[in-house]
């Protein structure tokens, strides 16, 4: 099998798309077994999408004058915090509750489930470096280096937000087609 290193791969290989093939995802909003559970996950994922493109906007605000540093830094807490601990929680259930359970019922997707939670470990990784980059926001958005703190956070935030997106499709490509296939009954 190709590289599955969440750094590295370009999506989904070919083997892991198998159920992904019957269940496209133009066809997932009218199947019968997308409201609930599958909403809810594609929900969760539009919130890590949507706060890491407003914590993107912010520091890019500031960064060309338009938006004061220290409301920057105020919104910045209340968003990275959301972000960390929602993030957080978000795999901590599929890790613990929903790839073991998707596992039994997709043997022939394992290795996914296995890679997914791969990317768990190394989102954790950048995890910590945005929290870093973020409390020098947070501490230094009135000193005099503030410029520079806010344009590496915004570096650290593309990073993890690229790394994510990835995480997030391949995640979506893999675990929908599994719920709708087997109902979100079985997952529950």
């Amino acid at each position: 099998m190709t590289d599955l290193s969440l750094k590295t791969r370009p999506g989904l290989p070919e083997p892991l798309r198998a159920l992904l093939v019957h269940y496209p995802r133009d066809g997932w909003t009218f199947h019968n077994n997308f409201d609930g559970l599958v909403a809810f996950w594609l929900d969760r994922h539009l919130n890590f999408r949507t706060l890491t493109a407003q914590m993107t906007q912010g520091a890019q605000a500031v960064l060309e004058g338009q938006l004061d540093p220290e409301r920057h830094a105020a919104a910045l807490a209340r968003m990275g915090n959301r972000f960390l601990t929602e993030l957080h929680g978000h795999h901590q259930i599929e890790d613990a509750h929903f790839f073991p359970r998707l596992t039994q019922l997709e043997r022939r997707l394992e290795h996914g489930f296995q890679m997914l939670e791969a990317d768990h470990v190394a989102i954790d990784g950048l995890l910590h470096r945005f929290t870093t980059s973020a409390n020098a926001v947070l501490t230094g958005w009135q000193g005099p280096g503030q410029r520079d703190t806010t344009a590496a956070f915004l570096t650290d935030l593309h990073d993890i937000a690229t790394l994510l997106e990835r995480h997030l499709t391949d995640e979506e490509d893999l675990i929908v087609p599994t719920i709708l296939h087997h109902g979100p009954g079985a997952v529950e």
